[in-house]
């Protein structure tokens, strides 16, 4: 397994990975992850179609929602292509269709809307009240005293600083406090150039790695052995304000119901002074897993 990189090492990599090549009009090649991963990670294709879509766009325009569905799992070892077909450019709206090919076959499909922004009403609800960034270790240290369950963080892409206030999905079985919400800090693990559609695309890419942790707090199951195995279904954020993704933002979500195997997640994004900056939903798939051996 290729050596899992962290902080400014770890963003640049993220960088490479959203920075794809365009081969024809309106057709992108993105480049794999080298992160040891046999599947690709859901963020990273939601990430990169978004980039696709937003290279047709001008550059006037910024997105402000997405919604995108997860049809099969990539395979990490080979590049994805990103076809992206331009349904309507109006005088204050564009709007792109973005499908994740791999060998032939659909992996992801996405519909964004780019804006050109207005003047008008304002306002958002008012952030918890929670402990800063600064108060928070991160997951590594949190886990570090068990190292199997660290380990299987560990095998996650990490360019991502991640602060749970609370437990996470990786406690083992039994040790989780199950919790109407879910709150965690999170930011780049290093810098960002000032492109606004980078900062958009990373925040998408963090969104997908917990929000879906998020039904599973509502019982205190965790991941892996004893818990569940989880599959993201589809995805959809909207993006209210302006926000840097190399700067701590609260990701505070909750689960309104889970039946049939699957869950639903949303979550709201504030930076550090409370304004609220975009607005996440995922429907997931969750399947229990074995107890691991030596569990009675």
């Amino acid at each position: 397994m290729s050596e899992v990189l962290v902080g400014q090492d770890a963003v640049d990599s993220l960088l490479g990975v959203l920075d794809l090549e365009e081969i024809d009009t309106g057709l992108f090649r993105g480049p794999r992850a080298e992160v040891g991963l046999q599947r690709v990670f859901g963020g990273q294709v939601a990430g990169q179609a978004l980039v696709a879509a937003g290279r047709t766009v001008a550059p006037d325009r910024r997105v402000h929602s997405l919604h995108g569905y997860f049809v099969r799992p990539g395979d990490s070892s080979k590049p994805i292509i990103y076809q992206v077909e331009n349904i309507r450019d109006g005088r204050s709206f564009s709007v792109r269709r973005t499908v994740a090919l791999q060998g032939g076959k659909t992996l992801f499909f996405m519909s964004a809307s780019f804006h050109v922004g207005e003047n008008g009403l304002e306002h958002g609800d008012p952030a918890p009240e929670v402990p800063g960034p600064d108060r928070i270790a991160p997951i590594s240290e949190q886990l570090r005293a068990d190292p199997d369950r660290l380990s299987m963080w560990a095998r996650i892409p990490r360019p991502i600083d991640v602060r749970y206030l609370g437990g996470s999905g990786y406690a083992r079985s039994g040790e989780r406090p199950a919790e109407d919400r879910q709150r965690v800090w999170m930011k780049a693990d290093g810098k960002l150039p000032d492109d606004p559609l980078i900062h958009v695309c990373v925040l998408t890419y963090a969104s997908d790695l917990t929000l879906l942790d998020t039904v599973l707090n509502r019982h205190g199951a965790v991941w892996g052995g004893g818990g569940y195995l989880g599959t993201s279904l589809d995805h959809a954020m909207w993006f209210h304000r302006p926000f840097r993704a190399d700067e701590w933002v609260l990701y505070d979500a909750e689960s309104p119901t889970a039946s049939g195997g699957r869950g639903l997640a949303q979550g709201r994004f504030f930076d550090g002074e409370g304004h609220h900056l975009a607005t996440a939903a995922q429907e997931g798939l969750l399947r229990r897993t074995p107890e691991p051996p030596g569990v009675p």
